[in-house]
């Protein structure tokens, strides 16, 4: 299962339901996908497909969103 947070353009944002326990987010388009740590820091961990000014429009929508994220994962994780 993998529970979409939010969709901002062709960028999908969700989480996996089995994965580790560090707080993060997976990004996933057309073009490629991303996963961004949320702790302690906002932080890319991995992308392919994106080039940098892709990279940082999701961050942008990442910090945005950063309460929702962090919301869907306490209340899924919980």
């Amino acid at each position: 299962m993998s529970p979409t947070v939010f969709r901002y353009k062709n960028y999908r944002f969700f989480f996996f339901s089995r994965e580790e326990p560090r707080m993060h987010v997976h990004v996933k388009s057309p073009e490629g996908e991303a996963k961004i740590w949320m702790e302690p820091a906002i932080e890319v961990d991995r992308s392919v497909g994106y080039n940098q000014s892709e990279m940082s429009e999701i961050i942008e929508q990442v910090e945005r969103h950063r309460d929702e994220i962090e919301g869907h994962w306490r209340e899924h994780f919980s």
